[in-house]
This record gives C-alpha cells, structure tokens and sequence, in this order.
C-alpha cells in the first residue's frame, strides 16, 4: 500500500479495489491527458444527490428554494476545499512541474475538483452506497451544524445591503484577470468599497461566482471592523 492509499484508508476509510480510478482521481489536467476531469464531472452528481437527499430530511418544513441554497452551501468550491484542507488531500495530488511549483496543491479549485473526483471514482468502484457513505463522513459535522437559511442570501446581496444601511456607496467590482482555456476558463474579480479603500478578491468558473466570492470576503473583512 503506497503513501497515498494509506492516507486514503485512514481518512476516508475506504481501499479501491481499482487502483488505477484512484490514482486518476488525484491527477489533475497540468499532469497528464488521463486526469480527474471526468471523474469530477461524475463525483459531481453524485455529491449533489447525496447532499440533496439529507437536506431534503433535515428540514422537512423548508421549501424548495431554501433546499436549494442549503445545498448549495455544502457544494460549492469553498466548502469542497475547506474538507480537502482538512482531509491533507493536496498532499497527495498528481500536478504538472507548474502546477506544483506555483501551489496547486493548495489552490481551490484544484482541491475541490479532486475531492469530487475521489466521490466519482469511489462510486464507479463500489457503486453509490459505498460513495455515499464516504460523502456523509467527510460532511458529518457540516450536517450537524447546517446553516439557518436567512443566512445564506446571496453575497452581493447582503453587502449591498450592510452598504445602504449605513448610505454608504455601493461596492465597485473589477474583471482583473482571466486565466486558462476556453472551456476551463477562471475568472479574478476585486471587489471595493471606496469611502474605506478596502478591496477584497474572489476567483471562480465564471464571473459571477467571483464577484460572490469577493462579496463573502468583503462581508466578512467589514463585519470585523464594524464589531
């Protein structure tokens, strides 16, 4: 057993039966052309249903928009990348010579790309159950402690509000920089409110999801000072 199904046996309690999908699982596109991409796509859909299923029993009052962004809450690149982290999953990924020398290994979207990798290819070697009961231990205390719906209103949103609240002027959001292939493209907005000079970044698949994130980063650098 290498260094890598080790780790993988003592976190994830789980040993592949196919070697191989878990090595593909932990390599990304820098390295090789057999890499997590698809792997990810599938973990992907798995983890959605999952994670659907147990918010749709936690709150059984809840409608289907709040369900909706619960669960959202629980799959975005954020949460992903905060259980990689956790997990020491960077440690053990597959990463072109760049890659690896600018810290792809830590870096977001590289981390929750390969978690849902390793979802796709449990599922493919053992079938849903099996991946379904590694998704559930990975995201046990995030289910226990799952957020009250008021407050997973959209970023922008509550920023905009916090703003108007004090009649401030509204926040400035700025393209920076756009990396990447057309069909792999990332977005770096910054996000600035302009009486305080404060400025704050967010990166994603789409322009969008990087504003959001600017916007969380915002909120949470703001709050502190308010408190």
């Amino acid at each position: 057993m290498n260094k890598a199904e080790s780790w993988l046996e003592k976190t994830l309690r789980y040993r592949f039966q196919n070697a191989e999908l878990f090595q593909q699982a932990l390599t990304h596109r820098s390295a090789t052309n057999r890499n997590n991409e698809r792997l990810e796509f599938l973990g992907d859909a798995v983890l959605d249903f999952v994670v659907s299923e147990t918010v749709y029993h936690a709150r059984p009052q809840a409608a289907e928009g709040d369900l909706s962004k619960l669960r959202a809450s629980l799959v975005k690149d954020d949460t992903l990348a905060e259980i990689a982290l956790e997990l020491d999953l960077g440690e053990h990924l597959i990463l072109g010579s760049g890659e690896r020398k600018t810290g792809g290994h830590r870096r977001e979207s590289i981390l929750a790309d390969a978690l849902e990798a390793i979802f796709g290819a449990i599922f493919l070697d053992s079938g849903f159950d099996a991946a379904k009961t590694v998704i559930d231990g990975v995201y046990e205390t995030r289910y226990r402690d799952l957020p009250d719906v008021t407050d997973l209103r959209d970023p922008k949103t509550r920023l905009q509000e916090w703003l108007q609240a004090r009649k401030m002027l509204l926040p400035e959001y700025e393209l920076v920089k756009t990396s990447g292939q057309d069909h792999k493209q990332r977005f770096t907005v910054t996000c600035t409110i302009v009486e305080t000079s404060v400025v704050t970044d967010g990166e994603a698949t789409t322009r969008r999801k990087a504003e959001q994130k600017a916007a969380r980063k915002m909120i949470d650098k703001i709050t502190e000072t308010d408190e």
